[in-house]
């Protein structure tokens, strides 16, 4: 699979779209003003704790008030390994200062969900300042060079401190690991000190900028190529690869970002993404419909009408609709629960290739996704964790008429007060 990144960044704006086999599949915008949320560290008041629901509310200085749930929040160290968890009135008070961390932006009428245990991801490894767990990334599968990775984790682990290895990580030496551990743990010492030192709640740390956070997360020897659209980023990518892996360098490129746009059909990719209705190649269709926390994906045969066995037109649609649905999830950025209404399916292994369909595309998403499979109701399931704002969100606003209903009162409705 060949994959290519076009980072653009004009003015305020900064864009980097994800190309994979001549065909966009991810896309992230961001402005100077945006708060870059995700990520970030902050200093909060506990402002409501919530036995019941073993959460508490958080004052982070936004709009409304932070979410942080029990699970979230470090325990102390105990003896045995059937003690049992503390709960949250045990843990906060209200009043009580805390560092957290967002883990989710807020969405719609939801606050921002945040954690107490602090993750801090660099080039190579994420330290976990609250905990002293251990982990390699679950995408790198080969046992070898898993176990190698876990070896080096556990010697370079910080006390009281956790590591795990990312995905970006495989292949890497020791000693590029510990100069990771070292600049994080460099980091993690002026977070306490900025969180000490200030008098008020809010913002303690802002994770990097879009093109810095592309360029640590993702841009890897597994990318063809980095296409730039100014002498200036360039030089601001160079400068930022010097730092974190200079052999990069080589595969970056000044480009003329119109022509890059108009040859793997970026405009129009995000008009469909922003469509109720994506037709795919073979005149089938998908419809999305979305709400704040679930997503109904209807598959239709539309214009297609296959060969002569009803069966197989049946699956090869069904086959087309999961390649273009992890497609889409990804550029939409759709993320809780997604039910997806495939053409009903007689024959049960067409059901299992379908599912490996699909399964196989989910793989190449960088965010996390759980196949359930199919239900009783012959609808599949399948979860997609919520990070980010859906495209829509971002690009659009509810209609101030309808409110999002998509319909108006028809002209002979007349409604008294």
């Amino acid at each position: 699979m060949k994959r290519e990144l076009l980072m653009r960044a004009e003015g305020i704006d900064t864009a980097v779209a994800v190309i994979e086999d001549g065909q966009m599949v991810e896309l992230y915008m961001e402005r100077e003003s945006d708060d870059r949320m995700v990520g970030s560290i902050y200093k909060g008041v506990v402002k409501n704790v919530l036995p019941g629901m073993q959460a508490a509310f958080v004052d982070i200085q936004l709009e409304k008030n932070a979410f942080l749930y029990v699970d979230d929040i470090p325990q102390p160290m105990v003896e045995g390994d059937n003690a049992a968890a503390m709960p949250i009135q045990s843990l906060l008070k209200e009043g009580q200062e805390v560092m957290v961390q967002i883990t989710k932006e807020p969405v719609g009428t939801k606050g921002a969900r945040i954690t107490a245990q602090i993750t801090l991801p660099g080039r190579f490894l994420v330290l976990m300042p609250t905990t002293s767990h251990i982990a390699v990334s679950r995408r790198i599968q080969d046992p070898v060079q898993r176990q190698k990775l876990y070896d080096m984790a556990v010697s370079l682990k910080p006390d009281a401190m956790g590591l795990i290895v990312r995905t970006i990580g495989e292949g890497a030496t020791f000693d590029e690991l510990e100069q990771d551990r070292d600049e994080l743990i460099r980091l993690w010492a002026e977070i306490e000190k900025s969180f000490d030192d200030g008098k008020v709640r809010g913002l303690v740390f802002r994770d990097d900028s879009l093109c810095q956070r592309v360029l640590r997360d993702m841009f890897s020897t597994e990318i063809s190529r980095l296409m730039v659209n100014s002498r200036a980023l360039h030089n601001e990518v160079l400068h930022y690869l010097d730092r974190i892996e200079p052999d990069l360098k080589r595969k970056v490129f000044v480009s003329n970002m119109e022509e890059m746009y108009e040859k793997y059909a970026i405009y129009q990719e995000l008009r469909v993404a922003l469509d109720r209705k994506v037709w795919m190649k073979n005149g089938s269709y998908l419809i999305f419909d979305q709400t704040e926390a679930l997503t109904v994906i209807d598959v239709n045969t539309g214009r297609y009408v296959g060969g002569s066995d009803l069966a197989e037109t049946i699956l090869q649609t069904n086959i087309e609709a999961a390649k273009e649905i992890a497609r889409q999830l990804r550029i939409r950025n759709i993320g809780g629960i997604i039910i997806i209404d495939f053409i009903d399916v007689e024959v049960e292994h067409h059901k299992k290739r379908i599912l490996d369909v699909l399964a196989e595309e989910l793989k190449k998403d960088r965010v996390r996704t759980h196949l359930v499979g199919f239900t009783g109701l012959g609808l599949v399931e399948m979860t997609r964790k919520k990070v980010r704002q859906t495209l829509d969100s971002s690009w659009e606003m509810v209609c101030p008429q309808c409110e999002g209903k998509g319909r108006v009162p028809v002209p002979s409705v007349v409604f008294s007060k």
